[in-house]
């Protein structure tokens, strides 16, 4: 083993808080596996949980592995040292079984990656049965595991702490059976997909599985983790899912239905990690859609606690959410209109008008916030160039109202936009469109960085328009990328690995699907196509009602 690659993973892990390192004998190990860095992956609460509950199982061992970074990568390639687990720095490739967990649709492009690393085989097909079992889940899977079917043994379509349980306890009796009898018996239990059993068109459904009652299964940062991009704060889960219903967004329709914990939970899990002198950090898509937010806040305040949030609602800002927020010393704040203009804030079934839009800004600014950071989706379908137009008179009405404040207090304050294009999202409403061609979103993204460089005190951040595209295609994609995915692995490069396959990338993701065609993810169960063809006919008009 490399001793640079020895030293990183041990201060790695000593520099956590709340882990353990335990080499417990005669139980099933179990290397959960985030396909991506250490810092983006110890982040994420559903990997912390997933660990958690693994470890909980009396038959299970449960450690952890991620995506070298770029230094330790190239010392895994150059001493050719296997991928190795965080705690005891074994070869995730001698572990019993691999679970992945899967946020993000790009994250696809590293399995290959990782596999390479641990000494296996890309495709369930071509590993032996002395070789790990190959598990997944996460909410890319949620929406479509297609492109990565063929590399997975099996996969859980869910929130794990439903049929977890039951898929441990089955695997820990049956691991030894062989793996073709042992899928068949895991593929009886609820949310539990097994590939290979399975050929697109063969009629074979699935649905995917959901927690009741959350206060059942408390979620909030299990592990202290400070080198980590949010390792300053204790997070906790206030929800799942968001009742608003965006036409375009998929956490609106693949947690359905919306469901919160108890504010009683919530206080409990938020007045320990005060008492510990953490910083307290608030999840859930739309924060300020948690009822008892106001009573909540006033809490941490009174016990001299502060908090952070992911976001807030422009029509749902509660005062006393402000007030702590100040207390916690914020001086950003960030909200998202995400269509530039009413047409289209309407069409994407944002719910907001301009009006509640600055009466928002203006809260914030009155509360000394004057950093405010505004979400934008550019390329949705239908828009055009007014709509752009709109959007950049909409920054200027916001860009003033701050300036105003800032005469008063003599402190100016900025404005940033984070500026992302659409991207068609399996369950949505809007998962039939195609992306805007890239050439036509560089133009609008062009007109929008002109516009704020005649603004003083405004920023843009973009989103990488190719990287954009790459999500696209992984997101509605079918079997046939799991080759693709390999050769961008062994070329470096995705489009390098799409030219030498001869994949046209363009036309994939730009081309509107029709609404009888089957999708990829048709066979898992969700909010019904019945449904989202309404939402799309009241988006776009009765006369596309037959695509």
């Amino acid at each position: 083993m490399s001793w640079k690659i020895k030293v990183n993973l041990k201060n790695r892990l000593a520099a956590e808080s709340g882990s353990t390192v335990s080499r417990r004998g005669g139980r099933l190990r179990v290397c959960l596996v985030y396909p991506n860095r250490y810092r983006i992956a110890m982040s994420n609460l559903g990997f912390m949980a997933v660990h958690s509950l693994i470890n909980s199982y009396p038959d299970m061992l449960c450690e952890r592995a991620f995506l070298p970074d770029p230094d330790e990568l190239r010392e895994y390639e150059q001493s050719r040292t296997p991928l190795l687990s965080l705690e005891t720095q074994q070869p995730v490739g001698d572990f019993d079984i691999i679970a992945f967990s899967v946020s993000f649709e790009s994250d696809y492009l590293n399995l290959p990656h990782i596999f390479r690393l641990a000494g296996l085989p890309c495709y369930a097909r071509e590993r032996s049965e002395r070789q790990p079992l190959v598990i997944a889940g996460g909410a890319a899977l949620f929406l479509n595991p297609e492109p990565v079917a063929d590399f997975l043994d099996l996969v859980c379509l869910g929130e794990a702490e439903v049929f977890l349980g039951e898929l441990l306890a089955a695997l820990a009796e049956g691991i030894a059976t062989p793996r073709g009898e042992l899928l068949q018996r895991l593929s009886t239990i609820p949310g539990v997909y097994v590939p290979a059993l399975r050929r697109p068109g063969d009629g074979t459904t699935m649905a995917r599985q959901y927690l009741q009652g959350l206060d059942d299964a408390p979620v909030a940062t299990t592990i202290n983790t400070p080198e980590t991009e949010f390792g300053d704060l204790h997070l906790v889960e206030l929800s799942r899912g968001c009742p608003r219903g965006c036409r375009f967004c998929a956490a609106g329709y693949i947690y359905l239905p919306y469901r919160q914990r108890s504010l009683e939970t919530i206080r409990g899990q938020v007045l320990e990690a005060i008492g510990r002198g953490r910083k307290v950090g608030l999840v859930a898509a739309a924060v300020g859609d948690y009822r008892g937010i106001g009573d909540l806040c006033r809490d941490i305040v009174t016990r001299g606690g502060s908090v952070s949030v992911s976001s807030l609602r422009i029509d749902g800002l509660d005062e006393a959410m402000i007030d702590v927020l100040v207390a916690s010393g914020h001086k950003t704040a960030t909200l998202a209109p995400e269509g530039g203009s009413q047409r289209l804030r309407d069409m994407i079934r944002k719910g907001i008008s301009e009006e509640q839009i600055l009466s928002a800004c203006q809260l914030l600014i009155s509360r000394d916030i004057l950093n405010l950071k505004l979400y934008f989706i550019i390329g949705l379908p239908t828009e055009t160039d007014e709509d752009i137009r709109e959007l950049l008179g909409l920054v200027e009405r916001i860009r003033l109202l701050v300036l105003e404040k800032a005469r008063l207090n003599k402190r100016l304050g900025e404005i940033t936009l984070s500026v992302n294009p659409f991207i068609p999202k399996p369950f949505t409403p809007f998962q039939w469109c195609g992306m805007l061609e890239q050439k036509q979103l560089e133009k609008r993204l062009a007109v929008l960085q002109k516009g704020v460089r005649r603004m003083p005190n405004v920023s843009l951040q973009a989103e990488s328009i190719r990287e954009a595209m790459l999500q696209a295609l992984l997101s509605r994609g079918d079997r046939s990328l799991a080759p693709f995915l390999v050769r961008s692995d062994e070329l470096g490069s995705w489009r390098q690995g799409a030219r030498d396959l001869g994949l046209d990338v363009a036309r994939l993701v730009t081309r509107r699907i029709p609404l009888d065609e089957e999708l990829p993810w048709d066979f898992i169960t969700g909010p019904g196509k019945e449904r989202l063809r309404r939402e799309y006919a009241l988006a776009f008009g009765a006369e596309e009602k037959g695509g």
